[in-house]
Parts: structure tokens; sequence; C-alpha cells
């Protein structure tokens, strides 16, 4: 496992990556507590297959550019929950329906809520 600071790091890069290609309503946890081999969870909402596809596709290019390693890409093809493992953090963007139905926020609710710092030219998009 990597230090916390690198998850973060991790983090931050995931956020911008997804908040460029038009993700939504993002939130991170810190689920270290409940599960030791990962730290946090970021979700984001993309409104269509195309989007969520282009979200997960760039948050993957981005942190893989930064030098993390993907251990686990899942649901690429069908674009409706893609779920990217890199380890300490893990990226899952849905698209809206299954964001409701599967509700990890609900599932998670006892883990703390982590900062997400988007550059302002990212965030001012």
């Amino acid at each position: 496992m990597q230090s916390p600071e690198t998850a973060d790091r991790m983090l931050q890069i995931a956020a911008a990556a997804a908040v460029s290609k038009g993700g939504e309503d993002l939130v991170a946890l810190n689920v270290s507590e409940p599960l030791p081999l990962v730290d946090i969870f970021l979700l984001v909402t993309g409104n269509s297959e195309r989007n969520v596809a282009a979200i997960a596709d760039e948050v993957e290019d981005r942190l893989i550019e930064a030098g993390h390693k993907r251990v686990r890409r899942e649901g690429r093809a069908e674009a409706r929950w893609v779920l990217l493992d890199f380890g300490d953090l893990i990226v899952h963007v849905f698209h809206q329906e299954e964001r409701v139905y599967y509700g990890l926020e609900r599932l998670w609710k006892d883990c703390p809520v982590v900062p997400i710092e988007l550059p302002e030219t990212v965030a001012g998009e």
C-alpha cells in the first residue's frame, strides 16, 4: 500500500481529469477503515454512455501518465459503470441511472468524505 498522500495526489489527478470531460457530482470517500487495501473511492457521474467512457478513459490516461499503474478495469464495453482500480484509489464512473440505483454513497455512508481540490482552470470550465 502506498502512502495516504499518494492516494490523495491520485485523487486530485483523477478528479481534474473527470471534470475536464464533463464528470459531475464528484464525491470522494475514505474507505481505508473498512477496506484495508484501498484508501479512496472516487464516484463520478456521466450523462451518457459515451460520456462515461470518455471520463473513464481520461482518468485512466492521466493517472498512467503520472506514473500510476492500473490494476484492473471493468465495465468499459457497456459504459454504464466503469470501475478503474489503481490500488489505493478506485474510481467509479457511473451513468446517472446506475449511480442512483447502486447508491454507493448509501453503502459507504459511514466513511468520511475526502476533499477534492480542483485547479481553477478546471473548476471554472
